[in-house]
């Protein structure tokens, strides 16, 4: 299967003072605010790790979902939230901390199927930065 997906973004003015707006093909984006303060304190609009952070835990969990589904589960319930950390103008760490309901699984299996997750998910063999991850089985 291959299949391609675009966003754009376009700024304005300087990096401190200026503003931007970033849309995706899907229009689940559409003229976002990116900013200074979007990126680097609190402000109202999106950012790139943000927008990465979605992305994995977005990539992650659909793996995760189809690598049960091969295993012979179904997950009544899988929630999983990525947090990027960025410093010294790097992408130091991603930690995913999964939750999920799938019955009739060990906690040993859920959580070994959730690490082959992590490392086939194609957003997390495109970042080049160290994957953290933590499971819960409810």
């Amino acid at each position: 299967m291959k299949f391609t997906r675009k966003a754009n973004a376009n700024w304005k003015g300087t990096g401190m003072e200026g503003t931007g707006l970033i849309s995706t093909q899907s229009t689940t984006l559409n003229n976002a605010q990116l900013s200074f303060k979007t990126r680097f304190a609190e402000g109202v609009g999106t950012n790139p790790e943000e927008l990465i952070a979605a992305a994995h835990s977005g990539c992650f969990t659909m793996q995760l979902s189809f690598l049960l589904n091969e295993k012979g589960f179904v997950a009544d319930d899988l929630s999983t939230e990525a947090t990027v950390t960025f410093e010294d103008g790097s992408i130091t760490l991603i930690h995913l901390e999964l939750k999920g309901k799938v019955p009739s699984i060990t906690a040993e299996k859920f959580s070994e199927i959730a690490t082959k997750a992590k490392e086939i998910c194609p957003i997390s063999k495109l970042l080049k930065t160290e994957i953290t991850l933590s499971v819960n089985l409810i």
